[in-house]
């Protein structure tokens, strides 16, 4: 039974702290692709793209609080055009022996579409936002079979900088809900981008 969890996870692209090198190689490959197929950052200025280094802290395992028919509402983007969402569940987990949580949401616009419809998302800000990390916050996406996952574990190693973090005039990205400002510092995921000479 337990080498059978194990390798659930491993398929999972998840791993239990007790088997880092998996799981490093795991976030080194979301990275690479990240990096690789980035949607504004292009050829030679990829290299401004900057991580914390790979910290298994910031892998925790959750209580999935499962929410149904939550009310959609208007969250606030960067831009004029705000977007609806709703709570699909909330995440409890536990940082170095703090207790935290977070919402998931779910796009009504994605909704409507084959290839997105299972996907969720977390918008978060933590205290690292402004000098270390971009200073509207970062997100983690998921699906909804992630949530189905027991336990799932809550990857902040996987946090990324919305479009709006390269270029701010074009995009709309949703704003953290206050309910997802977390008290802490979370070093993990990508860092500012910083264009080198």
């Amino acid at each position: 039974m337990k080498y059978s969890l194990l390798f659930m996870l491993l398929l999972w692209g998840q791993s239990l702290i007790a088997q880092p090198p998996y799981y490093l190689d795991s976030v080194s490959a979301f990275r690479n692709q990240y990096i690789n197929t980035h949607g504004v950052i292009k050829e030679k200025d990829r290299a401004g793209l900057q991580f914390y280094p790979i910290d298994t802290v910031y892998l925790t395992a959750t209580r999935v609080e499962r929410i149904y028919e939550a009310p959609w509402f208007s969250m606030e983007t960067s831009g004029k055009i705000k977007k609806t969402y709703r709570v699909y569940a909330i995440l409890h987990f536990t940082i170095k022996g703090a207790a935290h949580r977070l919402s998931v949401y779910q796009s009504q616009q994605l909704m409507q579409s084959d290839v997105y419809k299972d996907y969720l998302f977390i918008p978060f800000t933590d205290l690292s936002n402004g000098e270390q990390t971009y200073e509207n916050g970062r997100y983690i996406d998921l699906l909804t079979t992630d949530l189905e996952k027991n336990p799932f574990f809550l990857d902040f190693n996987k946090a990324y900088n919305p479009f709006c973090a390269y270029v701010s005039d074009v995009y709309n990205c949703p704003v953290p809900p206050e309910e997802n400002r977390l008290a802490i510092t979370v070093n993990a995921g990508e860092k500012k981008f910083r264009l080198h000479d």
